[in-house]
């Protein structure tokens, strides 16, 4: 089945749709003239280009078949600050610089990590590394899966070679900044795309209506250094544990 741009995008991301079928409006503005496909394909271009930006937002994770909700800033230099939280439970902190991982879990989160652990090896996970920042080498294997997370271009990868046949749609705003709606439908899922109107036509929200990869993503602070400061005070080192 063809993969469309903006899913590929949603699942890239691994993060309630509009109407589909729409003419393919071209209204005067900062668009005019440009197909919904045109628009998107510019809008997947600057993007991909970007050297950082924020996502925000609820994605599906497959493992547990849960909600992931995110707050992630991210570069392409496989840097990447913010929170995670499964299925609501809990919060995850998490700062990458090229060369640390640094974590920080709340005991909400670590309880729910740790199910199917006994309450004695839970109580000492918690007892131990509840509200404190952990550290260890981005390289380890411990690390492997958030490195390729943290990396813009890894995260980005492949979604500006779909091909796309997006329908314009009504003009918006979309955290105040304004925008053009795109809708787009793959099979039997619909997926939604706003696409900023003032400067570089970045795309500021996707989301889907897939009930096996329901998607909402906000992307914003397009460019900005990502906050990537080590933690003040006493982190634990997760590597010197054991030695």
């Amino acid at each position: 089945m063809r993969r469309t741009a903006f899913a590929a995008l949603c699942l890239a991301a691994a993060a309630t749709a509009g109407l589909t079928g729409c003419a393919d409006k071209k209204p005067e503005g900062p668009f005019a003239g440009l197909s919904g496909s045109e628009i998107a394909e510019r809008a997947m271009k600057a993007t991909t280009g970007a050297p950082s930006l924020r996502m925000k937002g609820d994605v599906q994770d497959d493992d547990t078949g849960g909600t992931i909700q995110i707050d992630m800033a991210l570069d392409k230099k496989g840097q990447c600050a913010g929170t995670i939280s499964m299925g609501g439970t809990g919060k995850a902190e998490l700062i990458k610089t090229s060369d640390t991982l640094y974590m920080k879990y709340d005991e909400e989160f670590l309880r729910a990590q740790g199910e199917g652990d006994s309450k004695e090896e839970t109580d000492a996970v918690v007892s131990f590394m509840a509200g404190k920042w952990t550290k260890t080498a981005a390289t380890g294997k411990d690390a492997e899966d958030m490195a390729g997370f943290c990396d813009l271009d890894t995260v980005l990868a492949g979604t500006d070679e779909g091909s796309t046949d997006a329908k314009r749609g009504a003009a918006t705003k979309v955290g105040g900044v304004p925008a053009i709606v795109l809708h787009e439908k793959d099979g039997k899922e619909n997926y939604t795309a706003y696409v900023a109107t003032e400067g570089k036509p970045y795309l500021l929200k996707v989301t889907s209506d897939s009930k096996k990869d329901p998607v909402a993503i906000t992307f914003t602070d397009f460019g900005k250094p990502v906050p990537v400061d080590a933690p003040k005070g006493k982190v634990i080192d997760l590597d010197k544990l054991g030695d």
